[in-house]
């Protein structure tokens, strides 16, 4: 029997599913199964993140044993980024859910206004004497 489980709230599983379930690990994971890459590349490939996010989203993925980061001693020097084995094995399910996204980005955008349509209906006849 799995003795971590991610419903109770004291769980360790439950602080690793909020970091592996983020948007920026995806985003980040997906452009490292590409490739070795470095924190400027990183940046430019994961449109509208900031580099302190960046900073955090790296450093928590390397914390998890997720992604490894090589310091090379030049001037300036380079940091380089890589997948770990554990990391890899995240990036398939990831995959999986990314490509789900962006299948079904029109059905939920469809849904996501159809909703917010009906709130809004439903405010204006609320606020209607």
């Amino acid at each position: 029997m799995n003795r971590f489980d991610a419903f109770n709230a004291a769980c360790p599983a439950r602080e690793i599913l909020a970091s592996v379930a983020n948007k920026w690990t995806v985003l980040v994971l997906s452009v490292l199964t590409e490739d070795t890459t470095r924190f400027n590349e990183l940046r430019r490939r994961v449109q509208g993140v900031t580099q302190k996010a960046l900073t955090q989203t790296l450093r928590d993925l390397e914390r998890l044993g997720l992604v490894s980061r090589r310091i090379y001693a030049e001037v300036p020097p380079r940091v380089e980024y890589s997948l770990t084995p554990l990391g890899r094995s995240l990036v398939k399910v990831l995959d999986d859910i990314k490509a789900w996204t962006e299948t079904h980005a029109p059905e939920v955008m469809q849904a996501r206004q159809r909703f917010d349509r009906q709130a809004e209906r439903r405010r204006a006849g609320a606020s209607s004497p």
